[in-house]
């Protein structure tokens, strides 16, 4: 025998006990072994079946938990169970996007803003807040103050109630009607500087019915300031 048949030999031998060793420690084939794991197939294909225990629970749908707490956030705006607080609901149903709590923080803003610029006779400032009818009425009251020879000295100090009288809905657009009550310093004085109206030190209050209007089909979130009146 030649050394080259020596050498086949031994590595024909070598792989026959590695064939016989990689058999024993992996095993046989059967045909019953599981499927190998799937990473992207569906996990429930493997989960256990659930055992029926003859007990029934229904638990509430997340979207009619998420909405009722949504809708109780009426309350902090309104008394429970009274007409503004149905309107407030009401709305809130209307319109999902409404967030109470935004509203009445711009209506405030809103309001300091109106009355400083009324005052300040800021045309700019009334025109982006106010309807064409309101504007004008304001821009007229300006116009003859301004005729007179007239200023005004005011110091805004805060608003102390604002509440939600009522709510109109009309199609897609809504109202909201609030009255509103402020701490303000005003004074007016002709052309010489002296007062001829209000106080320039006292601080007075005052009662407003103010409504605003938005169409809910609007990208524009502002609202806009349609009718204002002053209670005696």
């Amino acid at each position: 025998m030649g050394s080259n048949d020596f050498i086949t030999l031994f590595f024909l031998v070598a792989a026959v006990l590695i064939f016989l060793q990689l058999r024993s420690v992996l095993g046989r084939r059967t045909g019953n072994e599981k499927p190998p794991f799937d990473p992207v197939s569906p996990r429930d294909t493997i989960r256990p079946e659930p055992q029926d225990t003859g007990k029934v629970i229904t638990l509430p749908k997340r979207d009619s938990v998420d909405n009722e707490e949504r809708l109780n956030q009426a309350d902090l705006y309104t008394k429970p169970g009274t007409e503004a607080n149905s309107d407030l609901r009401e709305l809130m149903k209307v319109d999902p996007a409404f967030d109470p709590k935004s509203f009445f923080q711009g209506a405030r803003m809103a309001y300091e803003m109106i009355v400083t610029s009324f005052a300040n006779g800021d045309r700019k400032t009334l025109r982006d807040l106010l309807s064409r009818e309101v504007y004008d009425s304001f821009d007229k009251a300006i116009a003859e103050r301004e005729a007179r020879g007239e200023t005004v000295k005011f110091t805004f100090v805060g608003i102390s109630r604002l509440e939600l009288a009522h709510v109109d809905i009309r199609g897609t657009e809504v109202q909201i009607t609030l009255n509103i009550a402020s701490q303000l310093i005003s004074a007016t004085l002709d052309r010489n500087g002296k007062v001829i109206d209000g106080d320039e030190e006292t601080v007075a209050e005052v009662n407003d019915i103010w409504t605003l209007s938005r169409d809910m089909r609007s990208r524009d979130p502002n609202w806009t300031v349609i009718a204002t009146e002053s209670e005696q």
